[in-house]
C-alpha cells in the first residue's frame, strides 16, 4: 500500500503559501475588509521572546482564517520575509497522520532555515490532530525563536486543551462574532453614527446618530443577520439562515465537536437543551424549570450548560440581590446566546415590532462583550417583590453601575416607573443610571438620581467599540469614547 509522500507533502505547503512567489496573499483576500481584532491580534503575534503560541479560538464561520491571511499579509507589509512565513490547514488530507514536528521540519528544509529563526507558522484547523497540544507546545520549547499560531473551529477543544495543557506556553485570542460596531463597519455604513460634536453630547459618552429611524433598521437587520461576516453580503443566507446557521454552526457544534470532546452519549437531549435556551434568550431561567422543559436532569444540565458556554454559544450572567450581592446557590440565572442572529435562523426573523425584540436587543449588548475579561463582573439584580436590573457592573468591592435594556421609549415618558432600578441603585450607593430606548435621548432627575436615556442602538455599537478599542470597563456605567473616530 503507496503512503503518502513528504514530497507530496511539501508540494501543498507550497501551494499553501502562494505569498513565497507572489509576495502577497491572494487578491480574494486582500480585498475582503479586515476585522477589527486585527490590530490586537497582530500585536499578540509579534510579541518577541514570549515563548509563548497565541491560540486563536472562537465560534464557526467568524472569520478565523481570514484572519490569519490579514495578519500575514500585514507581517508581510511590514517587512517579513515571505519566506518567513508558513501557512498550514491541518484539515488537509495530505497531512493526515503526520506529526507537527514533522511539518515544522519539512518547512524548514524548504526555508534552509533549520533554526527558523525569526519565522511565523499558522496552524489552521489545528484540532485535527490528535494531542496537538502536547505537539505544540513541544515546538514552542524547541524553537524559541520562533511565532507559533494556532487556529481551529472546534472551540470548546480547543479551549479545554489549551487550559488543560498550555499553561504558560499558549496565549488564548478569542474571535466574537460581529460587533454591531464591526457590521456597520463592514458594510461601510459607519456614516449612521458619528463622534459627539457638542461638549454636552460628548459627557455622555455615548455615539450620536443624526438618523436614528435608519440606524435602528440596520440594528435589527444586525439582530437576525449580523453575526456572521459571509452572511452580511450574502442574499442566499439572509433568505435562508438555518442552512447556514443552523447546520453548518450550530448542529456541527452540537452534534460532533461536543460530543466528541465530551463523550455526551445523548445528543438530541443537549440538543432539546440548546433549543430551549436559544428560545428564551434573555431571560431569567431555573434549573428546575429547564431540567423540566428540556427533559434534562439536572446533574446532567450544569454539565451541558458548562460545555455549551465552552462552545461560545451561550453567555451565563449570574443574580445579585437587592443589595448587589451574589447568592450562594445559583439555582436562578439568565442565559444569553452569545449572538442573536442564531435565535433567528433557529426560529425565525423579527422585526422592531415583534414583542421578543426586547429580549433580542439585551441578547445584542451582552454579545458585545464576549472578548472582554470584563464579562465576569456583568451580572442582573433580582429585588424582593420588585423584579430585575438588567445589567449590573460588580467588582470585587461593590456595584459600580447598572442599566435597564429596554426598547421602548415608555420610560423615557413614565421614568417613576423605574423604581425597581431606582430603588437599587440608591441602596447601593449609585448616583447616576441608564435606560436604554428605542430612538429618545436625554437626561432627567428623579429626587436624588439622575437617569440618562440614550438610544439602545447607539448603546450597544458604543459598548461594543470601546470595548474593542481600549478593553477598559465603563465608570459609573458610562462608556467613554476617545475624542476621536476610528
Amino acid at each position: 500500500m503507496q503512503q503518502i509522500s513528504d514530497k507530496e507533502r511539501q508540494e501543498k505547503i507550497k501551494l499553501e503559501n502562494p505569498w513565497w512567489i507572489d509576495g502577497a496573499i491572494d487578491a480574494d483576500h486582500r480585498s475582503m475588509t479586515p476585522r477589527a481584532y486585527l490590530p490586537d491580534f497582530l500585536n499578540l503575534v509579534l510579541e518577541a521572546g514570549a515563548r509563548r503560541a497565541v491560540v486563536l479560538m472562537g465560534p464557526r464561520r467568524v472569520g478565523k482564517t481570514i484572519l490569519l491571511y490579514h495578519a500575514i499579509q500585514q507581517l508581510i507589509e511590514q517587512g517579513v520575509r515571505p519566506r518567513n512565513i508558513c501557512y498550514l490547514s491541518i484539515e488537509a488530507p495530505v497531512y493526515s497522520g503526520c506529526r507537527l514536528e514533522h511539518l515544522v521540519e519539512l518547512y524548514a528544509q524548504m526555508a534552509e532555515s533549520p533554526k527558523l529563526e525569526n519565522c511565523f507558522i499558522f496552524f489552521d484547523e489545528i484540532q485535527y490532530l490528535r494531542g496537538w497540544e502536547v505537539h505544540l507546545k513541544r515546538l514552542v520549547d524547541d524553537y524559541g525563536k520562533t511565532r507559533f499560531v494556532a487556529s481551529g473551529s472546534a472551540a470548546a477543544a480547543l479551549k479545554l486543551k489549551s487550559t488543560e495543557s498550555g499553561a504558560g506556553r499558549f496565549t488564548d485570542f478569542y474571535l466574537p462574532p460581529l460587533t454591531f460596531y464591526e457590521y456597520l463597519l463592514l458594510l461601510r455604513k459607519n456614516n449612521l453614527i458619528e463622534w459627539p460634536r457638542h461638549p454636552g453630547d460628548m459627557a455622555t459618552g455615548w455615539g450620536v446618530s443624526a438618523n436614528i429611524a435608519t440606524l435602528n433598521q440596520e440594528f435589527v437587520n444586525y439582530l437576525n443577520f449580523g453575526g456572521y461576516p459571509e452572511a452580511l453580503f450574502s442574499k442566499a443566507i439572509q433568505a435562508n439562515p438555518q442552512r447556514f446557521i443552523k447546520s453548518d454552526i450550530v448542529d456541527k457544534v452540537l452534534l460532533k465537536d461536543l460530543p466528541n470532546l465530551y463523550g455526551i452519549q445523548d445528543i438530541q437531549e443537549l440538543n432539546r437543551l440548546f433549543t430551549v435556551l436559544a428560545y428564551n434568550t434573555g431571560n431569567e431561567v431555573s434549573l428546575d424549570g429547564l431540567s423540566s422543559g428540556a427533559g434534562v436532569a439536572k446533574n446532567t444540565l450544569k454539565k451541558y450548560i458548562e460545555y455549551l458556554q465552552a462552545a461560545f454559544l451561550i453567555i451565563v450572567l449570574h443574580r445579585l440581590d437587592d443589595a448587589g450581592r451574589r447568592f450562594r446557590r445559583a439555582n436562578y440565572f439568565k442565559v444569553y446566546l452569545t449572538n442573536p442572529s442564531m435565535r433567528s435562523a433557529l426560529f425565525h426573523p423579527i422585526n422592531s415590532e415583534h414583542p421578543f425584540m426586547g429580549n433580542m436587543v439585551e441578547t445584542a449588548i451582552l454579545s458585545q462583550w464576549t472578548h472582554s475579561s470584563g464579562l465576569e463582573n456583568l451580572f442582573y439584580a433580582r429585588c424582593k417583590h420588585e423584579g430585575e436590573v438588567d445589567l449590573v457592573w460588580r467588582d470585587t468591592e461593590k456595584v459600580r453601575w447598572c442599566v435597564e435594556v429596554k426598547w421602548t421609549n415608555r420610560f423615557h415618558e413614565r421614568p417613576y416607573e423605574l423604581s425597581t432600578l431606582l430603588n437599587f441603585a440608591r441602596k447601593n450607593k449609585i448616583h447616576s443610571v441608564a435606560v436604554t430606548t428605542v430612538d429618545q435621548r436625554g437626561e432627567m432627575a428623579e429626587a436624588d438620581l439622575k437617569i440618562r436615556f440614550v438610544e439602545s442602538s447607539v448603546y450597544c455599537w458604543t459598548v461594543g467599540y470601546n470595548l474593542l478599542r481600549s478593553r477598559k470597563p465603563p465608570v459609573d456605567g458610562q462608556i467613554e469614547l476617545p475624542l476621536q473616530p476610528p
